[in-house]
């Protein structure tokens, strides 16, 4: 356990790094093409290879190749073998999916955005057809990935996605002018650029962790069996999962224009302290979750676990709170210009406020849900996923008519908060927090208000564009580490260094 700070906080800088440029990125895109139909779009037609990333690459696929490959290199020596065998069957399956994706665009595109007049409709079929060989990048870039963190190499995989936000900047500001009748191809070009980055960036520190590519398809490793019994369960759980966006974006193309693009860039902000600190945690368990039931020590995974949730509680909950007091001001300063305009500011705020009530259920996802593929039960968070869709189509339904796209984004939420406690049920029945946790838990909530009363007191006292944006910041978390020094909580900033390994 006691590398889990250093990997959590090497995950979190590489990350912190490639949100910036992720940022960036969103604020090149507005300039460009605001809130625009066309942007609408390109998030349409990337929709489907973004999803089947997450289905694919980074979710089920790389969450059940980590334990597999991880107890390989632990029990028969054969990681290289197994990893290499899972690669070579992706080399048959990717090109094959990017095959039917170009094909069958006319066909699914317009149940992906039914709301869409026949030209923007077009349009998306257009780039989709651009747009799908992404997913061949990203499913490679996650294999290396899982390979990179089951050896707790966590600093080159976090860092990979920078790659992709330079690609699309590229896009949005060099290839996009050559492209004089729809500059958006010039983006959807960047997004390929950037995909096939992801993979090279890796390529050296596959090295130095020796591990040598062989093609081989027969016969299969036995691990191929082991993670195709994780990976099919999983699958169905994060496609449940996926059916919340689905769903979002299907009801959000029969909204005025500028409803998708508006709820996308809200929730880069809402995504961006899940992507640098509590993924960074989730992810920096896993192999830690599995080599600890390798070993068959479950009060270790029991302690990861708790520490694991009190980590992401102590950096969300106040983020959220931070984000609440400065959201209209940080949009205006990161988006407003160019072609982004005021009512396109407000927009995207009250979109924000509204996703900002799943933060931290989203942040215990990430962990929970690791935890069970860990423990080899896929079954529990597919339960859980399942209902969490069923609450978010409901209450989609129930908001849209009174609160627009708010309600879109409320429904979210909700569904966050369903799938969260019903993981955390199960989850707690085996591996039930101790009581101190209760009492540590409290203290965070009280440190959040803090931060939510100095931030807003910060904000409303000072004038212009960049003042009511970094003075609220710096006061709230100016306070927030003074009363975690004070209260005790000092000692999650540095989770877990001090128990043995």
């Amino acid at each position: 356990m006691k590398r889990l700070f250093r990997n959590v906080m090497l995950m979190a800088l590489a990350t912190g790094i490639s949100r910036i440029f992720g940022l960036l990125r969103d604020v090149t895109i507005a300039n460009r093409f605001g809130t625009s139909e066309v942007y609408d779009a390109f998030l349409i037609a990337f929709f489907l290879p973004v999803f089947l990333r997450k289905l694919l690459a980074e979710g089920a696929l790389s969450t059940a190749f980590i334990p597999v490959y991880t107890e390989s290199i632990i029990t028969d020596d054969e990681a290289d073998r197994f990893a290499s065998n899972v690669l070579s069957l992706l080399l048959i399956l990717f090109p094959l999916v990017v095959a039917l994706g170009i094909l069958l665009a006319p066909y699914y595109l317009p149940f992906l955005a039914s709301g869409f007049p026949p030209e923007k409709l077009d349009l998306s079929i257009r780039l989709a057809r651009i747009l799908f060989p992404f997913i061949a990048f990203v499913g490679f870039a996650a294999v290396f990935m899982g390979i990179l963190n089951a050896h707790h190499r966590f600093f080159a995989a976090s860092l990979s996605p920078i790659m992709f936000n330079l690609g699309m900047i590229g896009g949005a500001l060099f290839l996009s002018p050559r492209f004089a009748v729809e500059p958006i191809y010039g983006l959807a070009l960047g997004a390929l650029i950037g995909g096939a980055g992801q993979i090279l960036l890796q390529i050296p520190s596959l090295r130095r962790v020796k591990f040598r590519f062989r093609f081989t398809l027969l016969p299969l490793h036995p691990g191929i069996r082991t993670m195709g019994r994780l990976i099919l369960p999983a699958l169905f759980g994060l496609a449940v999962m996926q059916l919340n966006l689905l769903v979002d974006n299907k009801i959000a193309s029969h909204l005025p224009t500028g409803a998708i693009s508006s709820l996308q860039y809200a929730m880069r902000l809402f995504q961006l302290p899940l992507g640098v600190f509590a993924v960074s945690i989730a992810t920096a368990l896993l192999p830690c979750f599995s080599t600890s039931l390798a070993d068959q020590k479950r009060e270790r995974f029991s302690a990861y676990l708790a520490d694991g949730v009190s980590a992401s509680a102590f950096i969300l909950l106040p983020a959220m709170a931070g984000l609440y007091a400065i959201g209209p001001g940080l949009i205006r300063l990161i988006f407003e210009h160019g072609s982004f305009t005021p009512d396109d500011t407000l927009r995207t705020a009250n979109i924000l406020y509204f996703y900002l009530v799943g933060i931290l259920p989203y942040g215990l996802v990430s962990i929970f849900t690791r935890a069970f593929y860990a423990l080899g039960r896929t079954r529990v968070p597919l339960l859980a996923s399942a209902c969490a869709v069923v609450a978010n189509i409901t209450f989609n339904l129930l908001l849209v008519g009174p609160m627009q796209e708010g309600g879109l984004a409320l429904a979210t939420s909700i569904a966050g908060i369903v799938n969260a406690a019903i993981l955390a049920l199960f989850l707690w029945r085996k591996f039930p927090p101790k009581k101190e946790k209760f009492a540590e838990w409290g203290k965070i909530a009280l440190g959040t208000g803090i931060v939510f009363v100095t931030a807003w007191m910060a904000q409303s006292l000072v004038g212009g564009r960049w003042a009511p944006v970094l003075l609220p910041t710096l006061v709230g978390a100016i306070c927030y580490l003074a009363y975690a020094r004070v209260s005790g909580l000092w000692r999650l900033i540095k989770i877990s260094t001090d128990r043995p390994g």
